[in-house]
């Protein structure tokens, strides 16, 4: 059984949802990001997406997009990306980990160099946004072979065709975006995702995890009775923008609200 399912099936079990923080890689630097995993896991994060850095993150909002900025800076890269999560393995076998970003950094390592080095340092699963299904046959294949999970994405405005054609490859979880437009934004409305998790749920078994849009601890325990995996960004990541002068404040910032939604979560699921 592979990490994820084995998150999933333990959550189940416990009567709990998973909580799913995503940070960009690099953002200040590299020790702050393995430093914030661990941090993390410890206020209750059942999950860790981090994000790789990319020059035209279009389906990002401009908190993301900042960060990535930011991180480039820096000069964090894929394979940046993958060694903090080799370094996070060192210590922690337990807690999955996905990278989400973009195809073209994928694509100049090369599928297989990716997928077999992305593997070997312990990432479960990879989050292509800019890739659809039914064009990612040999990427997919590549993942597979290698014990990474396709993830996929899912919107409003998915319809029949696509949300069959990601059930059919998708593995780890699906990833429902609750709201149209870019990360970060907007306001979700809570029936219209009831409705459209419950469709999607016609044609997969496994777990949705449902993201944007979620700032604080009332709505990630509203989207923990719909879904089974809540996933926060721009709003960890502001908290490392309102920090920047001092990132052992950032860190327990983000640790903070972590906190607070996991217990507000387990509240209305336990």
């Amino acid at each position: 059984m592979s990490r994820l399912d084995k998150c999933f099936k333990g959550l189940e079990g416990a009567k709990q949802k998973a909580l799913i923080p995503f940070i960009t890689a690099g953002d200040p630097d590299a020790d702050f990001t393995l430093s914030c995993m661990h941090n993390m896991v410890k206020a209750g994060a059942s999950i860790i997406e981090l994000g790789v850095p990319f020059s035209d993150p279009m389906a990002d909002g401009p908190v993301i997009q900042q960060a990535s900025e930011r991180a480039l800076a820096k000069g964090m890269s894929l394979k940046g990306v993958i060694e903090i999560v080799r370094a996070f393995r060192e210590t922690d076998q337990v807690t999955p980990v996905i990278l989400m970003g973009y195809l073209n950094p994928i694509e100049f390592m090369g599928y297989e160099t990716f997928a077999s080095t992305a593997a070997k340092a312990g990432v479960d699963g990879v989050l292509t946004v800019d890739i659809p299904p039914e064009e990612s046959s040999d990427l997919i294949a590549t993942y597979k072979q290698h014990g990474l999970a396709p993830i996929f994405l899912l919107s409003p405005t998915s319809n029949e065709s696509r949300i069959k054609k990601v059930s059919a490859v998708a593995q780890g979880y699906i990833y429902y975006v609750s709201l149209k437009g870019v990360t970060g934004a907007g306001h979700l409305q809570l029936d219209d995702i009831k409705t459209k998790i419950q469709n999607i749920k016609q044609y997969t078994s496994l777990p949705i995890a449902i993201g944007f849009g979620v700032k604080n601890a009332d709505i990630a325990a509203n989207i923990a009775k719909i879904g089974d995996a809540v996933v926060v960004g721009s709003a960890l990541i502001n908290c490392i923008t309102d920090h920047s002068e001092n990132q052992s404040k950032g860190q327990q910032a983000i640790s903070g609200l972590l906190s607070e939604m996991r217990t507000a979560m387990d509240a209305v699921t336990k």
